[in-house]
């Protein structure tokens, strides 16, 4: 008698399925569901946490599809973000355009700038390639300063409110509802491209990009492909955040910034679309978590002045710590905790027909 595992697919056709199993398809049903009837029973509070999740997580999948999947190192993130942000400030402030297409042109200024920086890695790797990344940071940050600077806006841009077309964004249940939306055809995006034929490749390539080159990969070609994608991606987060926060400065976009998506990946694991949106979730969380535990304590008052620094040093040490003991991240995890209980106790059960 034969017996089925339930993992394995016969057909090509039954491996591109992306919901495959009347349990996922429950699950999945419950977690939309759940997230359509938050706002009834969330307060404003919560419903902008989870619009800045939402935010966050689509440059976070940008950044897992550059550095997870195609193994390009970036300290670069943070200036893609302020480069979107100032693309749709700026174009709001001097030709008052409409918001798609501020979008669209910090989309087109997303590429470019992938194009600029993606060049170098046909010929750098690792720390190089990186340094690279970082160099372009610094650029878009001066370019933002100095604008501030010429046009008086010493402590930022303010930016209206999001409208598309009759829809003004301008609360927090429309902006939830919007950001979330936007998330979630993100998260599609990202776990299609990743079965697409540049997804596999980026694969090869991380893993072993002589052999991906011997079995007829164009390195050059994925590589900037994937700088391309993920920039794009990034500067339309960052437009949205511009329009999100109502203002735009410099000082928003620091290096720490950066540090903080690069955990997001490490810490949900990296390369894993699951894992990203579990670390997103975790590290936009962790600060409130902080500042709760912090209170909690009832320290004296200016205390909590110096135990600032706090903040990020936990991000470092839960990196370092995820390195060390689960280099798998979250989702690794929660692989390990669904396999307990999908396994358990070792039942087995006969296939039908």
């Amino acid at each position: 008698m034969a017996y089925g595992s339930g993992y394995f697919k016969t057909t090509y056709e039954a491996d591109m399925v992306l919901v495959d199993t009347r349990l996922r398809k429950v699950c999945l049903a419950i977690l939309l569901l759940a997230l359509a009837l938050l706002p009834a029973v969330a307060t404003p509070f919560v419903l902008d946490l989870a619009a800045q999740a939402a935010i966050a997580l689509v440059g976070a999948l940008a950044l897992n599809i550059l550095t997870g999947l195609a193994g390009q190192i970036s300290l670069g993130h943070a200036g893609f973000l302020a480069a979107g942000a100032f693309t749709a400030a700026i174009l709001v402030e001097e030709f008052k355009t409409p918001a798609p297409i501020n979008l669209g042109a910090a989309a087109l200024v997303g590429a470019v700038l992938g194009l600029a920086v993606g060049a170098p890695s046909l010929r750098l790797k690792g720390l190089y390639l990186a340094l690279g990344t970082l160099a372009m940071h610094f650029i878009v940050l001066y370019g933002g300063g100095e604008y501030q600077q010429l046009r008086g806006f010493h402590t930022g841009v303010v930016v209206p409110h999001l409208k598309i077309g009759p829809v003004l964004v301008n609360n927090a249940t429309r902006w939830y509802y919007a950001l979330a939306a936007i998330a979630g055809l993100t998260v599609v995006i990202s776990v299609n491209l990743a079965r697409t034929r540049p997804g596999r490749a980026w694969m090869a390539i991380r893993d072993r990009d002589i052999a991906a080159a011997t079995l007829g990969i164009h390195l050059g070609r994925y590589k900037l492909l994937a700088f391309v994608v993920s920039s794009v991606l990034t500067t339309v987060a960052g437009g949205l955040w511009a329009y999100h926060r109502n203002f735009v400065s410099v000082e928003a976009f620091t290096f720490f910034t950066t540090i903080e998506y690069i955990a997001m990946i490490i810490i949900g694991g990296m390369g894993s679309v699951l894992g990203t949106i579990l670390g997103t979730i975790f590290v936009t969380l962790l600060p409130y978590g902080i500042d709760v535990a912090m209170g909690s304590l009832k320290l004296p008052g200016g205390v909590e002045t110096y135990l600032f620094p706090v903040k990020f040093g936990v991000f470092g040490l839960l990196m370092a710590l995820f390195l060390i003991f689960e280099p798998q991240g979250l989702v690794g995890i929660w692989r390990r905790a669904r396999n307990w209980v999908v396994l358990w106790p070792l039942r087995y059960r006969p296939l039908r027909g």
